[in-house]
Order: C-alpha cells, then structure tokens, then sequence
C-alpha cells in the first residue's frame, strides 16, 4: 500500500487534535474523575434496571456473544482522529448484537468489548485504571436503541421494519450526544452547540456502518457464524485508522517545524539588527489581537502571526548603515529598502509550504491602499489582509517606539496618524480594528 503524503492541516483543527491527545494522556482528576464516576454509575444503573424489568426471549450461544464481543473489541481499537475525539467503526458490529444478542444483555457486552478494546489490548493513551473507569462512560449510546427495540419488541432482523431501525439510531445519536456533550461541557467547558459539527461527522460514520451491520445480522439470523466474515472489514478499518493516525502525526509534525523554522528566522533577524527583530515580535501580538478583532480564521491567523515575525526578514540582505541610519535615507537607499519585501518573499519562498505562501503576504507588506506602495502597486481589495493588517500594525509600532532620529509617539497622536491616513495609506478597517484593540487593551 503507498504511502500518502501528509497533507497540511488547519490550525484549528492542529489545536483541538493536540489538546485532545494531551487530556487523553492525563489522569482523571478533579471534574474528570468524578464526572466519569458519576456517568459511568448511571449507566450502570440503568442497565441493570433495564435487565431486571426486562427479559429477553431470545436465546444465543456462549460461541456468537464471545465472536461479536471480540469483533466489537477490535473494531473499537481503529479510531479514527476527528478534532476533539474519535470515530469507531463499532456500529458494523453493534448492530448484529442488538438484532441477535438477548437485547438485555446487550449493554454489558458492550461494555465488556469495550474494557477488553481499551484496557486490555494495550494502548497509548491513559492508563488502564483511568480507561476502564470511562468504559462505562463510552457504553451510554448502547441504551438507546436496546429501549427502542425493546419497546418494538424482539423479532428477527427483517427489511421491512427499518422504521424501528431508524428510530433506534437516531435514540443512540440523542443518548451519546447528550452524554458526551454534557460531559465535554462539565469537564472542558466546552458548550454543547460548538460540538454538533464533530459529532455530526462521527454519527454520519455510524449511519453509514449501519447499514453493513444490518447485511450481516440478516445474513447471520440463522448462521451466526456469518457476523465472522466482519473481521477482514474491520482489520481493513483498523488499517485506515492506523494511516490517518500517521498522516496526522507527520503533518503535526510539519506544523511544528515551520513554526520553529519561522521563529528561527525570527531570530535570525533580530541578531542581525536587534531593533527589527524585536520590532517584529511586537508587531505579532499587536496582529494577533486585531485578527480577533476581525474574526479571521485560524489558518489567516497563522499566517498573520508569521507574517507579522517575518515582514522584514528580508532587511537581512540590507546594509546595516542603511537600517539603522540616523537621518532620512537618499534616493538609492531607499531604492534598496524597498527591495526587502521582494527579498523576504524570495528567502522564504526557498524554504516553501506554508512558509512559502506567507513570503506572497509578506511580499504585500508595504503595499498602500490607494496604490502608491510597493513594490506592485497593488489597490485596496487587492492587497491581501494579512499584509493590510501587518501593514497597520507595523506603522503604529514604529510611530510609538523610539528610533535614534526621532522620538517615539503617544498612543493618541499614533492613532490620530492612522485615522488621517486611513484610506490612503490603510485600510479603514483594520484601522478601525485596532484601534478598538488598543481601546480595549487600555
């Protein structure tokens, strides 16, 4: 099987994979423990009550529970990463036990495949105490449907009652949505609104798997030795799992090492000339708080954030008695000043990827709205955001920062600057932006 390449990820989606594997690697504690012993003595409860009140009149071999509890054991061993959980492809097997198993037993060997699945089987993650303590946590979704199938009463696996079918996944969705979401919202904060489009894609996954573990529970009515021939799809399953896994990890990776390569560029500058480079790492948080201002995505974010570091990466190919030279600069040097932005794009289009896009920005950096910058004379709307926002930033930065031929600005009088240049120089928004920013930061 090839090998894909790892494919570059957003930042949003970086943040909540790498905050999920850093909680999943922590012991329970404080909410977590207590919130997990609380859910997790709930369901217990409520599945011995369904097991008293209710009995099954179905009746299965020791050989076909073990077979679908194992099946279900491994299926919940392929997890595919999605933002801040795990898909599994455990509903191509829970199926099969819900239409064949005595529907009372069901939430116990659920949980029994899952304990085998999480603590058993070994894993990375939490240790096996805190894995086994959420195991009843993770079983909920099965109450659901063991109540929509016990109220319909017990039958045979048939096409024509899909209704039933229906109605029992869609109980499983609202059963592990309420559970989970209330949980994440105790334990994270995390509302339960912000959650639906990551369990959106998860019960789309389930639905999808549905319909393969209805084939073999019809297949397996009379055989149920068929459900067996589940486990070359599974192990296919686990496989995938297990190269999404890799193509993450890789392109974490790739995330990290352009963030330290741009932050070694960072550096890079500032030991050439100490005032750009810590000028730069100023110019980042002032970008970053009006990016919020704005409402920017995370990956314009990021690309911000570094192009605000490096906008003047390429003052590195500048003389030093240009740079810092105490006076107004003559017609050639500022010839040559005007060529670090072409200069900053070239270096970083060398090391390529998202650093390479963020040289294009960079590129814009000295571009002004109504055309008369440089080094394109690129107008309004066509001056990328970033490089407006950057551009706003770094003048007001300048403006309140003492230089050797001038003294720094008020706050106030750098604003006022801004606002009279606003729409020919800046753009008027992002002016508008920070200077909400810096009222709010005051």
């Amino acid at each position: 099987m090839s090998t894909v390449a790892p494919a570059q990820l957003d930042p949003g989606v970086t943040d909540l994979i790498e905050r999920s594997r850093a909680g999943a690697s922590r012991r329970l504690r404080g909410r977590g423990l207590w919130s997990a012993l609380a859910v997790g003595g709930l369901f217990v409860g409520a599945a011995v009550t369904f097991a008293v009140l209710y009995h099954s009149s179905r009746s299965t071999s020791f050989l076909s529970a073990a077979a679908l509890v194992l099946s279900y054991a491994l299926a919940s061993r392929a997890e595919f990463e999605v933002r801040t959980g795990s898909a599994l492809p455990t509903q191509v097997v829970l199926v099969p036990m819900l239409l064949l198993l005595p529907l009372d037993l069901v939430p116990f060997l659920v949980a029994l495949a899952l304990l085998i699945g999480k603590t058993i089987v070994p894993g990375r993650g939490r240790a096996p105490l805190d894995r086994a303590l959420l195991v009843p946590v993770y079983s909920w979704h099965v109450m659901g449907p063991v109540a929509v199938l016990a109220l319909a009463g017990e039958r045979p696996p048939r096409l024509g009652d899909w209704p039933i079918y229906f109605a029992a996944i869609v109980a499983q969705f609202a059963v592990d949505f309420a559970v989970s979401g209330s949980r994440e919202w105790v334990v994270k904060g995390v509302r339960p609104s912000s959650q639906l489009p990551f369990m959106g894609w998860v019960f789309l996954v389930d639905a999808g798997l549905a319909s393969v573990g209805l084939l073999a529970a019809l297949a397996a009515v009379h055989r149920p030795a068929v459900c067996l021939l589940l486990l070359p799809l599974i192990g296919l399953l686990s496989v995938f799992a297990h190269e999404r896994q890799m193509r993450i990890d890789h392109a974490l990776e790739l995330s990290h090492a352009y963030r330290g390569t741009a932050f070694l560029l960072g550096d890079v500058v500032e030991a050439d000339d100490p005032y750009t480079g810590t000028h730069s790492r100023d110019v980042v948080t002032l970008v970053l708080d009006v990016c919020d201002e704005l409402g920017l995505e995370p990956s314009e974010r990021r690309d911000a954030e570094f192009a605000a570091l490096l906008h003047d990466v390429g003052k590195i190919r500048i003389p030093g008695e240009i740079i810092n030279k105490a006076g107004p600069l003559d017609a050639r040097e500022r010839a040559m000043i005007e060529t670090h932005t072409l200069e900053g794009e070239r270096l970083l289009s060398l090391v390529g990827g998202i650093l390479g896009s963020v040289g294009r920005i960079i590129r814009s950096c000295h571009e002004n709205w109504d055309g008369s910058g440089y080094p394109d004379g690129l107008v309004g709307e066509e001056i990328p955001l970033v490089a407006r926002i950057v551009r706003c930033c770094d003048a007001f930065n300048a403006m309140t920062t003492d230089r050797p031929y001038r003294a720094a600005r008020s706050v106030d009088e750098a604003l006022t600057e801004l606002r009279r240049c606003a729409g020919t120089e800046f753009d008027p928004t992002v002016v508008d932006a920070l200077a909400a920013t810096i009222a709010t930061g005051s």
